[in-house]
């Protein structure tokens, strides 16, 4: 398994699963980050911090690495 905080910056991938609580991720659905999109990541911050993402559908967003190794994604 493949999750979003082990792609490299602008490498492009299809979100295939959310492996979270129903509350984070309806939370994540909310805010653009769903099953089948794809995202790239622009920017890692330092120590750990959140990672900077793009949507398929324009959308930026930073999401913290804990959230983002539950994020499943198939590398196109």
């Amino acid at each position: 398994m493949r999750t979003l905080d082990q792609l490299s910056v602008g490498a492009t991938a299809s979100v295939r699963a959310l492996h979270l609580s129903e509350r984070d991720s309806s939370r994540l659905r909310a805010v653009g980050l769903f099953e089948g999109i794809m995202v790239t990541p622009l920017r890692f911050a330092p120590w750990g911090g959140p990672i900077h993402l793009r949507t398929s559908t324009g959308s930026e967003l930073a999401l913290d690495r804990e959230l983002a190794r539950a994020v499943e994604v198939d590398p196109t």
